[in-house]
């Protein structure tokens, strides 16, 4: 399976005439074997093209990924995509018009994505590949050179994982629900319904953190989606849309960050509702954030509430489970800080949190490895 030189890449694509066979021990005969032992020995499909987009090459592992050898696409005289990319998954014909492999060529770009191929036997498969333009001497394109692999245990393990992810929120989901079903069988007969309610609206705030972080498999979640779904039961309510002010960029947050803060912010809305800003229709909220860079590179995060508009404040005689989750939990879990000032024009709570690193502990470290 000897590979073309772009010399004869080029004249190959118009004259249909078979490759000069190279005398045996020159340094040509030898440069080109030991770039075939390379290329048959390489784990990934490379597939060498003409300006016509006909292929005149493909290496071992092509063939494998294919099931069409060399020479049967050399006879087909046609572009590759009418042999192994001509039909979407649903049935419907693929122009090469819409390859987005074919692009690389016309469009004088390397392109990268993922694609379904299709097999000898019919069968479909999923394919990540690169397409690269192939230039001569004088910068003229001449053809394209493409790498592609089969993903299918890929996207089986995205799958399995997506599956395990979800029946992990399920589980999580019903071990709240028994949470809340026990809560109704203790307070039953009790005449402090308002306590039940509190305790039934911090679950839901839970609920729907996790919501968010299920959504990215619990990877991480967006800053801004969080504080979202954390005022969204009081914002949505709200017929004056002005009422809410949110400022700030966006950021991705470890999910042990985006459980704790969206309990904060549940707690700051639950009480302007019931005492501050929000209890008035004149009320205001403000939720502003800022991001900075400490020297060892660490995200921080700055998020300020702040009410205006609402009753006078006077600072509480015994601060509550919502004040001490979050003056407390914060500096234990993250060696951040909160603090909540009561000042006469409205409570504000200042937040500073330095943002734990995503990923698991030692992902770096795999990751490094794998890119040598």
């Amino acid at each position: 399976m000897p590979v073309p030189s772009r010399q004869s890449l080029q004249s190959d694509a118009t004259t249909s005439t078979p490759l000069p066979t190279l005398r045996r021990g020159s340094q040509l005969f030898e440069t080109e074997r030991r770039l075939n032992a390379v290329l048959n020995n390489a784990s990934v499909a490379i597939f060498l093209m003409d300006d016509r987009q006909h292929c005149v090459y493909m290496n071992r592992a092509a063939e494998l990924l294919t099931g069409f050898g060399l020479e049967e696409v050399l006879l087909r005289d046609c572009p590759l995509h009418d042999i192994v990319h001509h039909t979407y998954p649903d049935g419907r014909p693929f122009p090469l018009a819409e390859c987005a492999i074919d692009r690389a060529f016309p469009e004088n770009n390397q392109e990268k994505g993922e694609e379904v191929f299709v097999h000898k036997d019919g069968s479909f498969y999923p394919v990540g590949f690169t397409a690269s333009p192939i230039r001569d001497d004088a910068a003229k394109i001449i053809g394209t050179i493409i790498e592609v692999r089969d993903i299918t245990e890929e996207k089986a393990a995205a799958e399995r994982q997506r599956l395990l992810t979800n029946e992990l929120n399920h589980r999580v989901k019903n071990t709240l629900a028994t949470v809340q079903s026990i809560a109704a069988q203790t307070f039953r007969g009790h005449a402090d319904q308002e306590a039940k309610q509190v305790f039934d609206a911090r679950i839901a705030a839970l609920s729907s953190a996790h919501n968010v972080l299920t959504e990215a498999n619990w990877e991480s979640a967006g800053l801004r989606s969080v504080i979202d779904r954390a005022l969204a039961p009081h914002a949505l309510a709200e017929v004056d849309t002005t009422r809410f002010r949110l400022d700030g960029p966006d950021t991705r947050l470890h999910p042990k960050v985006a459980l704790t803060l969206s309990m904060a912010l549940h707690e700051l809305m639950t009480n302007a509702a019931k005492y501050g800003a929000l209890s008035v229709p004149a009320g205001r909220v403000a939720v502003t954030w800022s991001l900075s860079s400490s020297d060892a590179g660490r995200e921080h995060l700055s998020l300020s509430w702040t009410e205006a508009g609402g009753p006078a404040v006077s600072p509480p005689s015994r601060k509550g489970f919502g004040s001490r989750l979050i003056e407390r939990q914060l500096p234990l879990e993250f060696d951040g800080s909160a603090v909540i000032t009561y000042a006469p024009s409205g409570v504000t709570c200042q937040l500073e949190i330095p943002l734990t690193e995503l990923g698991w502990v030692g992902q770096d470290i795999v990751a490094a490895r794998a890119a040598e």
